[in-house]
């Protein structure tokens, strides 16, 4: 019995991972935008008569945000074909200009522009580089994400070459701790990012060498 309850709790744990991650990451990008939306669907679509239907609340809610996913999908895909345009791009030049001379949100454009750069630039080497680090005290380390050299002020009160980086939680990697460590303390390893992501979200069940072409490898399959 014990050998068919921890097989189903292989089976089973991928796809509850899965759908936690995708739960938070949709909540995360429609709550925005929910009430608006669920009352236009109301109003116009589906009527005051939805709610007094059994689970009438909850359809107008998964209604709501399949509409917000495919407009936040065509808005993407649009925005990404005028963007090529050369017209456009120095209109977004221009705007980039206005919102740098405005107080307050010019930072906060600025500081968001640059995250999303580090981590969807080709050309970067943010988050590529797979280390283990002492976590959260000495003796005890885990898997992280090499970031940035530590801003000069950390580095000139220290005294020592420090290093950001990046600790992802289990099983959800999108949150994490931001940790600032000297370069002595760091072990640089060669896994791939997509390894230590699988390792990280399986709570530490699956092995960068039970992964071989991008395809988790059965352990009765190995010789």
């Amino acid at each position: 019995m014990k050998k068919y309850f921890f097989t189903g709790l292989v089976l089973l744990l991928p796809i509850v991972v899965t759908l936690m991650i995708i739960t938070f990451v949709v909540r995360t990008l429609t709550h925005p935008f929910m009430g608006f939306v669920s009352h236009f669907i109301t109003q116009y679509n589906l009527g005051d008569k939805s709610a007094l239907l059994p689970g009438g609340e909850k359809l107008l809610i998964i209604s709501s945000q399949l509409v917000i996913l495919v407009c936040l999908f065509v808005f993407i895909l649009l925005l990404g074909m005028i963007a090529r345009w050369f017209f456009v791009h120095w209109l977004i030049r221009f705007g980039e200009y206005i919102v740098h001379r405005l107080p307050l949100v010019n930072k906060v454009y600025k500081t968001s522009k640059e995250i999303v750069s580090h981590l969807f630039g080709q050309d970067k080497k943010s988050f590529k580089q797979v280390v283990l680090v002492p976590f959260p005290r000495e003796g005890i380390y885990t898997i992280g994400f090499l970031s940035e050299k530590a801003p000069k002020e950390i580095n000139d009160e220290t005294q020592s070459e420090m290093i950001s980086v990046f600790v992802p939680t289990t099983p959800n990697p999108t949150t994490g701790f931001t940790v600032i460590y000297k370069v002595k303390d760091i072990y640089y390893l060669k896994m791939k990012p997509e390894a230590a992501i699988k390792f990280i979200v399986s709570c530490g069940i699956v092995h960068p060498e039970d992964i071989k072409d991008g395809t988790i490898v059965p352990k009765e399959s190995k010789a």
